[in-house]
């Protein structure tokens, strides 16, 4: 079992909304040095290369049925030199993993799940096994072999114990590179319990072979139930809970009912993942969509942080921070808002009234005593609200104990009596905005 190590929720940085799967060793190394140089003191530490590294034909807008892909010996993937130049030699990551953790930050990857279908053509022996990597795919008419939307991989077969045996030297060698953080796609939809679960076996001995802790995540979260929480803790960090979010408000929204459903469950050690933050400048090269600034508008943005702070979601911020603006690197780092996500429990959503939402969290550790509240406009026009102070979590009848209520994201002290159980919140909200409010 794959022993999760992350006691807050993850942050970092993913190549996903900006590159798709055409990424190159410059523009992560720029993103990490962005991230080394204004984020990491925040929090954000960590910097992820998504899909298709190991695609010398990758482009953007869509994947390539049947890729060319770039293997080693044994079947494993390898980066492709064209676009990761220090992969030469047969380094692998390993070069780049080792500037990323120079800048004091820590580095990850995506894959799918099961064995690349060049490897199975190949029949490579498994080390240690009397089988070929021929041996070990589910047949291409088992309803578990195939992807749905990407033809690289086939499932494998884990009532062979050789596909554990190959698992094991994929992740051993991945690892090996210097890699801190997997991203396994193809996992929740439909769910694969058994992949899961060997993927974590496998994570758990290349630990412990390389005295380092690996975080996995695994995705997409199309239809993803609670049913599946307690197997989800036991076996991962961190799993997505939706789709692919893009900078759209109608993605943004219906994260709401979501987090609704997993932020009471949140806790160390596995983290409910409300997607990627499509904020700064996305679409570069990506999948969806030209070369942007995000749609989302600075309300929306801030929304977007707040919900996601307060339903205690993994932050992985999907625009390329170079060339993002000062705005949204400035609501990247903001402490205040970050410490709803790092130091609260209770999270939960209080109220839900026509366009009407109001969030509630209290702190823990260094911030006990803390009690934040999150009200969110989401009709599609400015609003003035009323919310009585004692719907909000920040103080109640029973027990009023709080001090002024500060507005975190301007800074604003909003004139109410704390301790006034009467006290009504009177708040001007921009369309599809928020107010995040807080009390010690």
């Amino acid at each position: 079992m794959h022993r999760s190590a992350s006691r807050t929720p993850p942050m970092g940085w993913n190549s996903w909304d900006s590159f798709g799967t055409t990424v190159t060793e410059d523009e992560v190394l720029a993103n990490a040095q962005v991230m080394a140089e204004q984020m990491l003191p925040a929090g954000w530490d960590t910097v992820v290369v998504d899909i298709q590294w190991y695609e010398p034909t990758a482009r953007a807008g869509g994947y390539n049925d049947h890729a060319p892909l770039l293997l080693d010996g044994d079947g494993v993937q390898m980066p492709v030199e064209a676009r990761f130049p220090s992969a030469a030699g047969g380094r692998g990551f390993g070069p780049l993993a080792a500037r990323v953790h120079d800048l004091g930050l820590r580095f990850g990857v995506h894959l799918m799940r099961g064995i690349p279908r060049r490897a199975i053509d190949a029949a490579l022996p498994i080390p240690g096994t009397d089988a070929t990597t021929a041996d070990i795919a589910l047949p291409a008419g088992h309803p578990a072999a195939r992807c749905p939307w990407n033809s690289d991989n086939l499932g494998l077969d884990f009532s062979d114990p050789a596909s554990q045996a190959w698992l094991d030297l994929q992740i051993e060698r991945i690892v090996g590179w210097g890699v801190d953080f997997l991203k396994v796609d193809d996992m929740l939809f439909p769910y694969h319990h058994d992949a899961i679960e060997a993927l974590a076996a496998a994570i758990s001995r290349a630990e412990e072979r390389h005295g380092r802790d690996v975080t996995l995540s695994l995705s997409p979260g199309t239809h993803l139930s609670l049913a599946h929480l307690d197997h989800l803790r036991r076996h991962a960090d961190m799993w997505r809970i939706s789709d692919d979010l893009w900078d759209r408000w109608e993605d943004l929204d219906a994260q709401f009912t979501r987090l609704a459903r997993w932020a009471p469950h949140q806790r160390a050690h596995g983290w409910a993942d409300a997607d990627m933050l499509p904020l700064g400048r996305i679409g570069v090269r990506a999948e969806r969509g030209q070369p942007r600034h995000s749609m989302l508008t600075a309300a929306e943005r801030r929304t977007m942080l707040t919900l996601w702070n307060l339903g205690r979601s993994p932050l992985f911020v999907g625009g390329d921070l170079p060339s993002s603006e000062d705005d949204t690197l400035a609501d990247l780092v903001n402490t205040e808002v970050l410490a709803v996500g790092r130091d609260s429990h209770n999270t939960t959503e209080l109220l839900r009234e026509d366009d009407l939402i109001v969030w509630g969290a209290t702190g823990t550790g260094p911030r006990e005593g803390t009690r934040w509240a999150g009200v969110f406009n989401t009709a599609d026009g400015a609003r003035s609200v009323r919310v009585p102070l004692t719907s909000t979590g920040l103080t109640s009848a029973q027990s009023p104990g709080a001090g002024a209520v500060t507005e975190l994201w301007t800074g604003r002290a909003i004139d109410i009596d704390p301790a006034d159980p009467y006290a009504v919140l009177e708040l001007d909200l921009d369309a599809h905005g928020t107010a995040l409010l807080c009390t010690t």
